[in-house]
């Protein structure tokens, strides 16, 4: 029998006007709050452990399941989230790197985050990307601008052209090296030119991830830099899963508990063999849907982003929670 779950993922959760960079796009804490309620009026918040249970067959979920996961291990994660869960006596899960909490170095994906927030007008920074780009040429192969610009600059659910170009272009879309070199020099320019600082600010330690999973949340795989996995051969793809697996281990998390994250939502058939071989038992994608704990299906869980719930504890509900209440 499949068992129903709604998943909600999380990122910035902060006080946003009290920050240096408060157009990032975050949930403000005041919203999170209301949120949270808003879930307790229609759901039953349960942890990674009933979901586990569930997920092997050994219990039942209870009606309207709901699962809070939280990507990244941002400090706001320990700050804020956590003290409001646990006064709650709600479990969470939460996804770190092992290049955030052990390495402190940022991820590429916020780099990318801070940058698009220091500058306000996107199109002069997507016109400096590509004479970055350009004047490197020489020095690397790839397409041309205006492929490129054909192939990712088109709108997400979230994000207009222009946004989606500038992070697929310091993604993944140009040559690893010359992305990284772009990345670097427009971080230093208009966000920071002290990464490391920067990096113990914006994460996480690993001492308060072991004091909450202590305290009952949950920590699963997230990769160890943040990497888009399909991209990678078997190898490396190996290399980010055991990277995010020794964090883990590090933090205290038992092997027979192990689920995973994907970072960017990607992820191939080799992720998925990688993951059974290594013993995760649940994975989430960033597929906007509920989930359904069923055989062959449990490394694919989607997850619905906080934008999909009100943020208002009042509020009627909507058309998510009234699937669900349909069910």
């Amino acid at each position: 029998m499949k068992q129903a779950l709604t998943v909600v993922r999380y990122h910035y959760v902060r006080p946003l006007e009290r920050t240096r960079f408060p157009t990032i796009k975050a949930l403000h804490v005041n919203q999170f709050r209301q949120q949270l309620e808003y879930i307790r009026r229609f759901y039953s918040v349960v942890s990674m452990v009933e979901v586990l249970a569930a997920a092997s067959g050994a219990a039942l979920l209870p009606p309207r399941a709901c699962l809070l996961t939280f990507d990244d291990a941002y400090l706001d994660h320990w700050v804020y989230v956590f003290p409001i869960l646990h006064d709650a006596g709600l479990s969470g899960a939460f996804y770190p790197t092992r290049r955030a909490v052990i390495e402190r170095r940022l991820l590429e994906v916020n780099k990318v985050h801070f940058i698009l927030a220091a500058l306000p007008d996107k199109e002069m920074l997507a016109s400096e990307i590509n004479r970055l780009a350009e004047a490197a040429r020489d020095r690397f192969d790839f397409a041309s601008l205006s492929e490129l610009a054909t192939q990712y600059g088109r709108p997400s659910r979230f994000d207009p052209a222009t946004v989606v170009y500038i992070k697929r272009m310091l993604q993944h879309a140009l040559p690893k090296a010359l992305r990284a070199e772009i990345a670097d020099g427009l971080f230093r320019r208009f966000v920071s030119a002290d990464e490391t600082a920067f990096a113990e600010e914006l994460y996480m330690s690993i001492d308060q991830a072991r004091t909450m999973q202590k305290c009952g949340m949950h920590f699963g795989g997230h990769g160890s830099d943040h990497l888009w996995l399909s991209r990678l051969a078997e190898e490396e793809q190996a290399q980010e899963i055991d990277g995010s697996s020794a964090l883990l281990t590090q933090i205290g998390v038992p092997g027979d508990q192990r689920s995973f994250c994907f970072p960017y939502g990607d992820y191939d058939a080799t992720t998925l063999r990688l993951l059974t071989d290594r013993g995760y038992r649940v994975a989430f994608t960033t597929k906007d849907d509920l989930a359904y704990l069923e055989a062959g299906r449990l490394l694919e869980l989607p997850r619905l982003a906080t934008n999909d719930l009100p943020t208002v504890a009042s509020n009627a509900p909507n058309e998510w929670t009234a699937r669900v209440l349909g069910e």
